[in-house]
């Protein structure tokens, strides 16, 4: 199967696109899609080291490579491998024998029954970052900064029970290491070993190594105490058991607290660093949004798990960020064989790339997409949309399994911190960048007034 008839940017003589996808992909990708439709090839990389990608923008191509014809579209390509290469082999990258085993014994910590057991502690964890709030000084905070310390305590509470300050600030100043280490190989041509003793890899070794040693460090501490029955998600995972008894080892175990870690933090903190950015720009709908908890919770209380149902307004904001900030703006796989895409030919190993940063600003599915309307998600509007119209978890069996963690999280979250405050954008505009996750070049600062 030949690629000849596939639309794409020329890209330079030599280099094709490799310059514009490492300046800013996010706008090499709308252009491509405005330019030459929804199944595009971008070509990048001098000859013999070329990378071909080819894109898919429309949700009913997206929904046969995640979906329809998932088994046909593999986490096999660079990314994932330099993914699974600093954060191992955990549920976001095993594949085959080894995800069905990790799906079969993690899936029934994450039912919505067991996940809104932690609404307390997410409450909690609101609360406290409320309180700092209300010291800030200039009334200033940097929603980047504060929401990934706030995800990152709230999912390492959540794993780590009592042992949570050992974590946090390891993990805090690792991650963003590495993230910019697996973002920069994947997008380079030429990939060094990374045992070659470079200044970035001995860099990015020396966070992989910190972040190992100090989940080891826990996970041993826990089995040299025989700890069992603990209700956080540690103990929940060591204790997992499958039908034949089957386990996680101790290496297992720390992949897939890496891989929560990772997903659990990082997603969630650009969920709500967006949501609270958009309010802050739209005063009338933040009105609403203070009248919605105003009257849930009135008398001051804790948000619990049963009123995550009684906040649509908020509910609705956080998906309308959502879609315009996808945590993950664009998800790769690679193809098993050849196959048609949209109507375009796709040979057996291309990498394919599904982006709900364009998909989510699609015109034929998205009136006026630029614009910040939560009303977009009201239940008949979502009803009437194609499903991968919006699908910032994904879709198909690959399907974050965390989403509503993430959900109830940050909709809880909201509500303390909408409670107890206004907010007033600061930095209108916020630059973006593509890593591991939506990556922000920039500071995302709010103005708080304090709410009687």
């Amino acid at each position: 199967m030949t690629a000849t008839r596939v639309p794409g940017p020329p890209g330079l003589p030599l280099i094709g696109s490799l310059l514009d996808l490492k300046r800013d992909a996010l706008a090499t990708y709308l252009a491509a899609h405005r330019d030459h439709g929804d199944v595009v090839r971008i070509q990048a990389g001098p000859p013999g080291l070329r990378a071909e990608i080819w894109m898919v923008f429309s949700p009913e191509a997206v929904q046969q490579v995640l979906a329809t014809d998932a088994a046909g579209f593999r986490k096999d390509n660079v990314f994932y491998g330099e993914i699974r290469e600093s954060f191992g082999n955990g549920l976001l990258t095993s594949q085959d024998a080894d995800y069905l085993r990790q799906r079969r014994l993690v899936q029934p910590l994450f039912t919505r029954k067991r996940v809104d057991r932690y609404a307390d502690a997410i409450g909690a964890e609101s609360e406290a970052l409320a309180a700092r709030w209300a010291a800030a000084p200039d009334a200033t905070v940097d929603l980047a900064e504060e929401m990934s310390r706030f995800a990152l305590r709230t999912v390492s509470r959540i794993l780590f029970g009592q042992d949570v300050e050992e974590a946090v600030e390891t993990v805090h100043h690792a991650f963003p290491v590495l993230n910019n280490f697996v973002r920069d190989r994947a997008f380079s041509p030429l990939r060094l070993p990374r045992r070659w003793p470079l200044p970035g890899h001995r860099k990015a070794l020396a966070a992989e190594r910190t972040l190992y040693e100090v989940c080891d460090a826990v996970i041993a501490r826990r089995a040299a105490q025989g700890e069992t029955g603990s209700d956080d998600l540690l103990g929940l995972l060591a204790d997992a058991r499958g039908e034949d008894g089957e386990q996680l080892d101790a290496t297992e175990l720390r992949e897939q607290v890496l891989i929560f870690l990772l997903a659990g933090h990082e997603t969630t903190a650009t969920s709500l660093t967006f949501a609270l950015h958009l309010l802050g720009k739209h005063p009338e709908q933040q009105a609403l949004a203070h009248r919605e908890v105003a009257d849930l919770l009135a008398d001051g209380r804790r948000p619990t798990a049963a009123d995550y149902a009684e906040l649509p307004c908020l509910t609705r904001v956080l998906k309308e960020s959502m879609r315009l900030y996808p945590a993950a703006p664009a998800v790769g796989r690679r193809a098993v064989a050849d196959t048609v895409i949209g109507g375009v030919p796709v040979p057996a190993g291309a990498d394919v790339l599904v982006a709900p940063y364009v998909t989510h600003r699609h015109p034929d599915h998205w009136d006026d997409p630029e614009r910040f309307d939560p009303d977009r998600f009201t239940p008949e509007r979502e009803a009437a949309r194609h499903r991968y119209a919006w699908f910032p978890f994904g879709g198909g069996p690959r399907a974050c399994i965390g989403q509503h963690f993430s959900m109830l999280e940050s909709v809880l979250a909201l509500a303390v911190l909408l409670r107890a405050f206004e907010v007033t954008a600061v930095d209108t505009d916020v630059p973006l960048g593509q890593g591991i996750t939506l990556e922000l070049g920039g500071p995302v600062r709010v103005r708080l007034t304090p709410r009687g």
